[in-house]
């Protein structure tokens, strides 16, 4: 797999402040790469260093295999700003023609973009409007296309879907693994974590600065694992209780367990199945991102938190 981009101890401070202090990653082409991160963890600071609008203190950072040069490799990129970029002045068609133009399309060229992507998103009636008569649902929709008509290498995404429909979040969210099965590199940044559970392969969490977690989100997921299962019975056996788990929470036929350290789920699975019991379901639970985020951000001590029930 190519690595489209590496950052390699990046640093930028503020006065006394350490924005970004030593971060390192690399991505993959056509990787979707979840940058997190709670509020002032750096995450604005770094992506404005990738896209050359920031120079960095120290480190360097690598874009297709060669040194950064913010002059000509920013045409690679495609930045989806939160803080949206557009002219309220301007209309809709032009505007995008514009943009595009500065992406280093021609004139013809950006023409031909903007109607395909136009019609792809039905906003050709929008033409001829105002961008201030927008709604920021609609704002967000020409923001995302004015982000990738240029077919950048590197799509940088920061909250894409503030402000959407479902509908319309679905509509990105489809052009967004269309672009990555094609080769675009996307990096996603929000604080929506079922969001980044769904649709990124790779995550990279910061805070106050630094590196916090870096990993696949199966892998993340596995690391962070309580060995808690649920078990789904037609009727309760005889015998419930067993050294191999304890009992987390019932309801009726239904059990949530956690197996002890040192045994196994076959473990359990092999006493319910002594006890002749039919096992209708049974499988892990594992903390979703939100949890896993919380709990290295806040310290808490367990990504979720079950309290033990007497049998």
């Amino acid at each position: 797999m190519n690595k489209i981009l590496e950052v390699q101890n990046l640093k930028k401070y503020f006065s006394s402040q350490k924005a970004v202090d030593d971060i390192s990653f690399t991505i993959d082409q056509g990787s979707i790469f979840g940058l997190l991160g709670p509020n002032g963890a750096g995450k604005t600071t770094l992506i404005r260093m990738i896209t050359g609008i920031f120079y960095p203190d120290a480190g360097n950072i690598n874009l297709n295999g060669r040194k950064f040069n913010p002059y000509t490799d920013v045409l690679e990129i495609g930045y989806m700003p939160e803080e949206r970029g557009l002219y309220k002045k301007m209309k809709v068609g032009e505007q995008a023609i514009y943009l595009a133009q500065l992406k280093g399309l021609n004139k013809k060229d950006a023409f031909e973009k903007v109607k395909v992507w136009f019609e792809k998103f039905e906003m050709q009636s929008w033409w001829n409007k105002k961008v201030e008569d927008l709604s920021k649902g609609m704002s967000q929709k020409l923001q995302f296309v004015t982000t990738v008509l240029h077919e950048p290498k590197l799509v940088i995404l920061d909250e894409p879907f503030s402000g959407l429909d479902p509908v319309n979040s679905n509509l990105i969210k489809d052009e967004i693994y269309k672009l990555a099965q094609k080769g675009t590199t996307i990096i996603f940044s929000t604080h929506r974590m079922e969001q980044v559970e769904e649709i990124c392969d790779h995550i990279f969490l910061m805070n106050k600065g630094q590196k916090v977690l870096d990993g696949s989100v199966k892998d993340v997921k596995q690391q962070f694992k309580q060995n808690i299962f649920t078990v789904q019975l037609d009727y309760l056996p005889a015998v419930l209780s067993n050294p191999s788990f304890s009992i987390v929470k019932q309801n009726d036929t239904d059990l949530t367990v956690k197996i002890t350290d040192g045994y196994k789920s076959n473990d359990v699975l092999f006493h319910f199945m002594n006890q002749q019991s039919n096992i209708v379901a049974y499988h892990e639970i594992l903390p979703s991102l939100n949890e896993i985020f919380i709990r290295l951000v806040e310290g808490t001590p367990t990504a979720r938190q079950f309290e033990t029930v007497t049998a």
